[in-house]
């Protein structure tokens, strides 16, 4: 076929491109309807966290410019982690394709298209979102959260009164003051350590007074801001003894409106004990605190990092991450036996505000000889717009949140049931070399161990014998 010369196409008025037809253009209705109902609309619709809905065209167009950039730059839907090398369970994460549905559909005017092809809105499940709850609960007392002012942690108690032990396949939190809320971590306790603890907290007027971890507390999970309540998969469940209470330890934020905060928690059992004992692997140990955290003002890619190899085949259920402002990135990696690497979390751009638990779509295996490595780094430079410090101060480890803390914690069970003393042994054996070495070198960290547990640890021990150093 002859193509006729550009420079005569727009002849006379006439174009001989009239013949081609045009490529279709993105619509609402047919293309970014289906996106924003199934990425968006489960937070933002009313009565959920956030700030507008999302669920008809006018909505949708009304923030189209925003949402075209909140989507380029990945800040939302709130999903952090890259594609590693396994996939996740109820990924939020947009695809290339559809990203750039999005923002053709903005730059070509935000198109309705034939309100008839939109898509039915997606059936949301009011109330509980994993279904009636076991057992349904209530903070003992309401806790105001005021307009202004510095960030609170803060123990809130709900009592149990337990006749038998129970093993908890997840916990869902329905708080009364959802905004006001970032992040809460449960904990079983025994009810008068419980008491005490909640005493305590009521005669503080420290906003930090809830940082406090005790060694009798017995870790649940948590939930943050973003999160997906999830049941532990495969039969796995924690033990909820008799003759505990739950206590909740809330991250408050306020945020111009004073709040009053008193959460519905429902609790779902396990019919029985489980076949296999969860456990966590955390790297670097204790978020970092034996790390050597000391990031200078200005510092932009402060690294710390662990490895731990494991004893034992285990199969690997879940990973999460955390760190405070300046946070940048967080990965953990796993080398097999053989030498072949894969990554099981990759954030390149850590967001306090939004912090997820991911669950892998099934359980990972990972022999005996694997080595793990996990690495976070921080940024503090005024490039970093998250950065809560103009100019950038000093930032060591330390509760707050213009403190610093990070680590990356992978869930696990062993393949085999009668390992998991092995595997438990040797992962607190790789802790306490790692804090002794530590405290050797600062003795300060050990006056921070007796802050957050309230009871002092062992004194530093001597230099670790060749046996140990193996």
């Amino acid at each position: 076929m002859l193509m006729a010369p550009r420079n005569l196409l727009p002849l006379a008025g006439i174009s001989l491109l009239t013949s081609i037809p045009l490529a279709a253009k993105v619509t609402f209705s047919e293309n970014v309807a289906p996106i924003i109902y199934k990425r968006c609309a489960g937070c933002h619709r009313p009565g959920e966290a956030a700030p507008f809905s999302l669920l008809n065209y006018d909505d949708v167009k009304k923030h189209g410019s925003l949402i075209a950039s909140v989507t380029a730059a990945r800040i939302m839907p709130p999903w952090q982690a890259l594609p590693a090398s396994y996939p996740y369970k109820d990924s939020r994460r947009l695809t290339d394709d559809e990203l750039a549905t999005i923002q053709t559909w903005v730059k070509e005017g935000m198109l309705q298209g034939d309100p008839a092809k939109t898509p039915a809105l997606p059936k949301f499940t009011d109330g509980w979102q994993l279904g009636t709850p076991d057992l349904i609960v209530k903070v003992d007392k309401p806790f105001t959260v005021p307009a202004e002012g510095a960030d609170i942690y803060r123990y809130l108690r709900i009592p149990l009164n337990l006749p038998e032990d129970k093993w908890v396949q997840a916990i869902e939190l329905r708080p009364s003051a959802r905004k006001v809320v970032h992040h809460v971590l449960y904990f079983a306790s025994a009810t008068e350590e419980a008491k005490r603890i909640e005493a305590e907290e009521e005669a503080s007027q420290s906003p930090s007074a809830g940082m406090k971890f005790t060694r009798s507390m017995v870790p649940l999970g948590g939930v943050a801001v973003g999160a997906q309540p999830h049941r532990l998969p495969n039969g796995l469940a924690l033990k909820l003894p008799k003759g505990t209470d739950l206590m909740f330890q809330y991250h408050f934020h306020p945020i111009g409106k004073e709040e009053t905060e008193q959460s519905t928690i429902g609790l779902y059992f396990a019919k029985k004990a489980p076949d296999h004992t969860l456990t966590a692997l955390q790297l670097p140990v204790s978020y970092g605190l034996f790390s050597g955290l000391n990031i200078a003002p200005g510092q932009k890619d402060f690294k710390v990092g662990d490895s731990f190899v494991l004893p034992v085949d285990v199969q690997a259920v879940s990973i999460s991450a955390h760190a405070h402002y300046i946070g940048k990135t967080m990965k953990m990696t796993a080398t097999f036996p053989d030498g072949t690497v894969k990554t099981l979390l990759d954030i390149n751009n850590w967001d306090f505000a939004w912090q997820d638990r991911y669950f892998f779509e099934n359980p990972i295996l990972l022999p005996k000889g694997t080595k793990l490595e996990g690495e976070v780094s921080w940024d503090n430079s005024e490039q970093n717009e998250k950065n809560p410090s103009r100019p950038p101060i000093h930032v060591a480890w330390g509760e707050q949140t213009k403190d610093e803390m990070g680590a990356v914690t992978l869930a696990v069970y062993p393949a085999a049931e009668s390992d998991l003393a092995t595997l438990r042994d040797t992962y607190q054996l790789h802790v306490k070399l790692i804090a002794r070495q530590r405290i050797r070198q600062d003795p300060s960290v050990l006056v921070k161990l007796r802050e957050l547990t309230g009871d002092p640890p062992p004194a530093p021990a001597p230099a670790p014998s060749t046996q140990e150093r193996r």
